[in-house]
């Protein structure tokens, strides 16, 4: 999914017929991929970016963020005229709990014409965001028939994920994603085992996240920090495990993810916090 967020700090979220000035704001590129891949450039890796962006005059935006941080895009519907999905997003300052209102677009879907057998050149590892179902059962297809990790982010359980699961390594979903006939984490985690998934992880925001690899389970701890802005930190998180599970093991990754993510609340927006050194 691709997005284009304006995120504003105020002190509160306004009530009927208030007026408000916002302390800050910032405009960027969003989605759950969108964010996961300009994360994942942060330490100088390539990242393609497959998704719905089109031609509107809008998506300039978009794409001169995305150009920042050498993003490439594969559009999949270049000839899209209409604008993209906007999100306007109010960020409490004393406590860093947001208020997101936007605009369910189902013109961003793909067509389904076909990917580019060569999308994967040179790839190393696919994240899929399931906003784009049908190019993702595709992508993870193509991915594990040339011994490609993919890596979902499952921050809900939508229609088609069913399909994509058998060919995934690392499912990373949040505390939302419940399939059917789940209703607890154990239930997800029996439930993504069954598939055939080796490396599983449930987020909950602050709370540990819990694991189970490879026969073990445990739990990882959250790094603790001053929230600023919650907004996109489990993208981050994401991005960050895309490039660390390339050179550490599974709860490695997923710890040094974590202090990424936690890092990231101290500023505002997606994108702020690399500004800072964020690598540590």
């Amino acid at each position: 999914m691709v997005t284009l967020d304006l995120i504003y700090l105020a002190t509160e979220v306004p009530k009927n017929n208030q007026k408000i000035v916002a302390s800050d704001y910032t405009l960027a590129a969003g989605g759950p991929a969108t964010n996961a891949a300009v994360t994942f450039s942060y330490w100088q890796h390539q990242a393609t970016l497959l998704g719905v962006v089109g031609s509107h005059t809008i998506t300039q935006l978009i794409k001169a963020d995305l150009a920042g941080y050498q993003v490439v895009i594969a559009d999949l519907n270049a000839q899209q005229s209409e604008p993209p999905p906007i999100s306007s997003i109010i960020i409490t300052r004393a406590t860093g709990d947001r208020a997101v209102i936007s605009l369910k677009a189902p013109h961003t879907q793909a067509s389904s014409e076909p990917i580019p057998i060569d999308i994967l050149q040179n790839i190393n590892i696919v994240l899929i965001d399931g906003h784009q179902m049908q190019a993702g059962y595709t992508i993870a297809q193509l991915a594990q028939s040339k011994d490609i990790p993919v890596v979902i982010d499952g921050g809900s359980w939508k229609p088609g994920f069913d399909q994509v699961l058998p060919f995934v390594n690392y499912a990373i979903c949040s505390a939302n994603f419940y399939p059917p006939t789940c209703y607890t984490a154990e239930d997800v985690i029996a439930y993504l085992r069954d598939q055939g998934i080796p490396h599983i992880a449930i987020t909950n925001g602050e709370k540990p996240i819990q694991y189970f690899s490879d026969g073990n389970h445990g739990w990882i701890e959250i790094p603790q920090a001053k929230t600023v802005d919650t907004l996109g930190a489990g993208d981050i998180f994401h991005g960050a495990f895309c490039h660390y599970i390339l050179q550490e093991n599974f709860t490695e990754a997923l710890t040094s993810a974590a202090k990424i993510a936690s890092y990231s609340c101290q500023f505002l927006g997606t994108r702020q916090w690399m500004k800072a050194d964020g690598k540590e």
